[in-house]
This record gives structure tokens, C-alpha cells and sequence, in this order.
């Protein structure tokens, strides 16, 4: 699996602490764990429903410097756990509900949810696995975020920041990175990014966000 911007985005926006257990749901080459390991949480347990996906996951961790706090499980969500629980867990979810099905068994199994992890499913992996206390972040395309909202308030997970993602000035809001806890509803924290100019060349605002985690 090819590293996606939508990864690299939510796992520079999201905040940690050292002490941070964290769980990646459908980590795919393992991109947020590393990232994570780069911001320095405690450890991170990586989970992928496909075997391929989750060996590469685990090669990448191998390979890098932080091989001792990144693990990754080839494991379908709905049945992981066995007692774990987690003060962070972050999704780059299967969300493209409304769009047609290409041909390849394992990019649809990636990109849409309704032939592997449902919003609803999600959520409910989510709160068998999050502490009290714990965020839960995930990124989405603008129009999905509401379905997934409308499921994840009824079972008590509100946003409390959000971040629009704008691809080009001038353009419309197509991605939100979002952060879930327990509790009462909120008025979320809003952040906006603008990712490219109308010259389509990377803002510097864009390119200081990702700064620490690409090679210039």
C-alpha cells in the first residue's frame, strides 16, 4: 500500500503525550505508527485485516529506530482486544461509501467501508478499546464526516477539534481531521490548511506542518 497524504496529514495534526498507548485501525504500511513513534508516544499496537498489509507494517517497524514500541497484528478489529485499552487510537478509515467499486479485491477492501469496517462498526471497535479519557482521531472526506458523526454521537464520542483540510485556494473543504472523546457535546476547536496555491504550488504553511516528517 502506497503512503496517502490523508495519512500523513491526520498523523502531523494529531496531538500525543510520551506516555501515550496508542492503536492504529487498518494501519496499511504502518505510516501513523511510525509517525507516532517519531512524536514519541509510549508504544503502538498496528491492526490490519490484510495479512499483506500487516507483514509490511511490520517489516517498516523493523527497519526503523523505534522497532521496540511499534507492533503490528494481522487481526479483523471487531474481534481485537483481550483486555487492551488505549489512550489514543487513530483511523485512516475505508470511507469512499458512495462512489463505485474498482475491480481489485484489496483497493476496495481499503477504500470502501461497506465491503470491510462500517462507520458503525468502527465506533464500536473504538469504545470496546478507548479509555474514559482517550481521543479518538481519525481523517475523512468532508462529505462522509457527517454520516460518521451522526453514528458516533449517538454512542457518546463528540468532536472537540477539527481541522479542515482545503486542497487548493479557493476550493471547497474536501478532508477533516477530526478528534473524538467522551463527554457532552462541544463547540469544536476549528483549525483550516491550506494545502496549495492557485499556482498549485505547496503553501508554506502546508509545507511547515509536515516539516519534521519529510526528508528535504
Amino acid at each position: 500500500m502506497k503512503v496517502g497524504t490523508d495519512a500523513v496529514m491526520l498523523g502531523a495534526w494529531v496531538k500525543v503525550k510520551p506516555t501515550d498507548v496508542v492503536l492504529d485501525i487498518g494501519t496499511g504500511c504502518g505510516i501513523l505508527p511510525l509517525m507516532m513513534a517519531q512524536k514519541g508516544v509510549a508504544k503502538v499496537d498496528a491492526v490490519d485485516l490484510d495479512e499483506p498489509s500487516a507483514q509490511e507494517a511490520a517489516n517498516n517497524f523493523e527497519a526503523s529506530q523505534w522497532r521496540d514500541r511499534l507492533f503490528a497484528y494481522h487481526a479483523d478489529i471487531r474481534r481485537f482486544g483481550f483486555g487492551r485499552s488505549y489512550d489514543l487510537i487513530l483511523s485512516n478509515p475505508p470511507f469512499f461509501v458512495h462512489s463505485y467499486k474498482c475491480d481489485e479485491d484489496r483497493k476496495n477492501q481499503t477504500r470502501h467501508a461497506e465491503t470491510s469496517l462500517t462507520f458503525l462498526e468502527l465506533v464500536q471497535a473504538v469504545k470496546k478499546l478507548l479509555k474514559p479519557e482517550g481521543r479518538f482521531a481519525l481523517v475523512l472526506p468532508e462529505r462522509e464526516s457527517h454520516d460518521f458523526l451522526s453514528i458516533a454521537n449517538q454512542h457518546g464520542l463528540y468532536v472537540f477539534e477539527k481541522q479542515d483540510l482545503i486542497p487548493v485556494e479557493g476550493r471547497e473543504v474536501n478532508r477533516v481531521n477530526l478528534e473524538l472523546r467522551y463527554g457532552q457535546p462541544v463547540t469544536p476547536e476549528v483549525t483550516t490548511l491550506i494545502m496549495r496555491d492557485r499556482d498549485n504550488h505547496f503553501t508554506d504553511e502546508y509545507t511547515a506542518f509536515l516539516n519534521d516528517f519529510y526528508l528535504g
